[in-house]
């Protein structure tokens, strides 16, 4: 397995379409390690992980999602939540850095796995928050961030990159 090639960067893209194939667990597993072997601010580590595998809670997820549909026919959502009060001393919003670190290593990994995924937001809009917090009983002083479906694909997309040389200032804007 090798997660971590750089042209892992490249080939990962966000799936929409999903197989019936199922995740293996051990899949799984390896996919939270990699979002939990993220830098976060101070080493504090505010993450939690929902694993989602039921298509019962993972059509619960669709209907309080309006951009999540795919997670429907996806084997796994996996919902990263942050806790604020795990932040940085002094720093209450880096959590959101932390998490957003994870997210990507998730992503990362699943290509690298030969999986598909899609980073859904959840995180800043408070009527998802609250509506992911409810369906998935996510305590009030936890964060739901994001939602990332996971299974094989069912669509393919050419690596690329986006690199726009406009966007790139050196020593000074």
């Amino acid at each position: 397995m090798d997660v971590l090639r750089i042209d892992n960067l490249f080939a990962r893209r966000s799936i929409r379409a999903f197989t019936a194939e199922p995740v293996d667990p051990s899949q799984v597993e390896v996919l939270l390690q990699a979002a939990m072997a993220a830098p976060s601010a101070g080493n504090r580590k505010p993450w939690h992980f929902v694993v989602v595998t039921d298509a019962r809670m993972r059509e619960a997820l669709v209907q309080v999602h309006p951009h999540a549909k795919m997670a429907a026919e996806s084997p796994v959502a996996i919902v990263p939540c942050g806790e604020p009060s795990l932040s940085f001393p002094g720093h209450p919003d880096y959590w959101i850095q932390d998490l957003a670190a994870a997210t990507e290593n998730v992503l990362l990994a699943a290509t690298g796995l030969g999986l598909a995924s899609v980073w859904c937001g959840v995180h800043p809009v408070p009527e998802r928050v609250e509506a992911v917090r409810r369906v998935l009983g996510i305590p009030g002083n936890v964060t739901p961030f994001a939602l990332i479906a996971i299974g094989h694909a069912a669509e393919h997309k050419e690596p690329r990159t986006q690199y726009d040389a406009l966007r790139v200032h050196r020593e000074r804007w």
